[in-house]
């Protein structure tokens, strides 16, 4: 599942470069995974790659893009308007997965009634309503950590059933809602640990190479 949405970019762009077949090697190659693992990928999606032609690239779009839900369009709901929010709201990379934001609710009255990308940012109390006249599906939350499980309450008993969080914040929901975790200091964690790795390796003396006598044999000393 995590690979796929991997496959999808790698043959667009694939397809925007003039590659209208791919083999399983040459999508390997690109999304930088194993061909076999390519090949048991794809098998789930179907039979539709020709052995020693490879796959219609267009049409393998296609296929992933039914299988992510990507054929139909997503309403979204962002809390919490702050630079993050608004980036999220303007971001060209929602429309063209078909992730369409619906509604934008904040709980600072200086924020409130502002018009983001052609919507007007509404009250928390305001909820219902969106969800009413627009049922959106996913909620992002982009709220201080302290507020994001009021938040994520509040979307939930609005009756959104999909969340993905941005707050550095563990929520606790319901086993029926889905939710996913965009925490930039954990990233930031993760490369820090493989920076200082390579510090220390790089710090390290090199092991010194042993003396050898004119035996060909390491002496012994004492």
């Amino acid at each position: 599942m995590a690979r796929l949405p991997v496959y999808q970019r790698t043959l667009e762009e694939l397809l925007r470069a003039g590659v209208t077949t791919v083999s399983s090697e040459l999508l390997a190659s690109a999304a930088r995974v194993n061909a076999a693992k390519v090949r048991r990928d794809l098998s789930l999606l179907g039979s539709f790659g020709t052995r020693g032609a490879g796959y219609d690239t267009a049409f393998l779009i296609k296929q992933i893009d039914h299988r992510l839900g990507l054929d139909q369009v997503w309403p979204v709901v962002i809390a919490g308007v702050g630079n993050l929010g608004r980036a999220l709201a303007r971001s060209q990379g929602f429309a063209a997965r078909n992730f369409d934001v619906v509604g934008l609710i904040d709980s600072d009255p200086h924020i409130v009634g502002l018009v983001v990308d052609g919507i007007r940012v509404r009250p928390p109390e305001d909820l219902p309503d969106i969800m009413a006249e627009a049922h959106p599906a996913i909620g992002v939350i982009t709220v201080p950590a302290g507020a994001a499980q009021h938040v994520a309450d509040l979307l939930v008993g609005a009756g959104v059933r999909s969340l993905l969080n941005f707050a550095p914040q563990v929520l606790d929901v319901a086993a029926d809602v889905l939710i996913r975790y965009v925490d930039l200091s954990i990233e930031l964690q993760i490369l820090s640990f493989f920076e200082a790795q390579r510090q220390t390796a790089s710090d390290e003396p090199a092991e010194p190479m042993p003396v050898l006598g004119s035996s060909g044999r390491t002496p012994r000393v004492g």
